[in-house]
């Protein structure tokens, strides 16, 4: 695999775990959405003479940008590794969240949107934080993929793989956090199954609390995809096959379990309490995602 493609995967990991702990501490702590990535769509818009019109536009944008400035991040991070500049230990995933914040601190504060001189410690803190998850997914990622010393052709994945897949993404529609939790119990190490164990109960509390996100919501949609597919991609890489059908799989499944789970929570408002239909919710999801990500032996090729 070369040093793009790792730092695609790996700073796709780093933005799904971003995005968790930020939701996360929105729901905990009770705080709004930031508006400064949709105050930074209208400001770019602006410096090319556009404007960009609805509030879904503004959301959708800003979150695509988010996205992008952590995949970049990762590749940047796995070239400049490919070339020697290896950083380990604590400072690995501190300087690799310190680019993933500048990246996105700067144009904000080239372009007038906000002043990080003025910020308060609460709101460097809402910054910071999710962002040192981002480089300690990010970097840990890089390096379980270094550990594979020798790579061995890839294969077609089977059919058992591709329907598996397409249930950790359904799991995953209904927690996205699932899809890291599939990705470690398939390849990953005890740090890596600890960091989605503590992800996966981050997000079954934060779900029971009122000012949960909608996980129809365009940020919340793109964590579930992303996470699903994180987690077919590690299926994939631990059976040795390509990953292209398992992914595919994943992203279905995914746009499944989502309009399920809301589909249940829904239709069960009117015979049960909704931390009840949650909970229900959770214990079939969770079930789901162990059953079809637990560690095979290898296909015979």
């Amino acid at each position: 695999m070369t040093s793009v493609r790792r730092g695609l995967i790996a700073g796709a990991v780093g933005t799904v775990v971003l995005d968790l702990v930020t939701y996360a501490d929105m729901a905990l702590r009770g705080r709004p959405a930031s508006e400064v990535p949709a105050q930074l769509v209208d400001a770019v818009a602006a410096s090319l003479g556009t404007q960009v019109h609805g509030e879904e536009r503004h959301e959708a944008l800003g979150a695509l940008a988010g996205i992008a400035t952590g995949v970049g991040v990762g590749v940047v991070v796995s070239v400049a590794r490919r070339h020697g500049v290896r950083l380990s230990g604590l400072t690995g995933p501190v300087v690799t969240g310190a680019l993933a914040m500048a990246a996105s601190d700067l144009p904000v504060a080239l372009l007038g949107v906000s002043d990080p001189r003025e910020w308060s410690s609460s709101d460097w803190a809402s910054d910071a934080l999710p962002h040192l998850a981002y480089g300690t997914a990010t970097h840990l990622t890089l390096r379980s993929w270094e550990k594979r010393a020798e790579e061995t052709p890839a294969g077609r994945p089977s059919a058992g793989l591709v329907v598996r897949s397409f249930l950790l993404g359904a799991a995953t529609g209904c927690r996205s956090s699932l899809g890291l939790v599939g990705a470690a119990l398939s390849s990953g190490g005890r740090l890596a199954r600890a960091g989605a164990g503590a992800a996966l109960v981050g997000e079954l509390v934060a779900d029971k609390l009122p000012v949960a996100p909608a996980r129809t919501e365009p940020p919340g949609l793109v964590s579930r995809f992303g996470a699903a597919a994180i987690g077919a991609g590690a299926m994939a890489a631990a059976d040795e096959v390509t990953v292209d059908l398992p992914v595919a799989a994943a992203a279905v499944g995914a746009w499944v379990g989502t309009t399920a789970g809301l589909a249940w929570r829904e239709a069960a408002a009117d015979r049960m309490s909704d931390w009840q239909a949650a909970a229900i919710e959770d214990v079939v999801a969770v079930g789901l995602a162990v059953l079809v990500s637990r560690r095979r032996g290898r296909p015979a090729r």
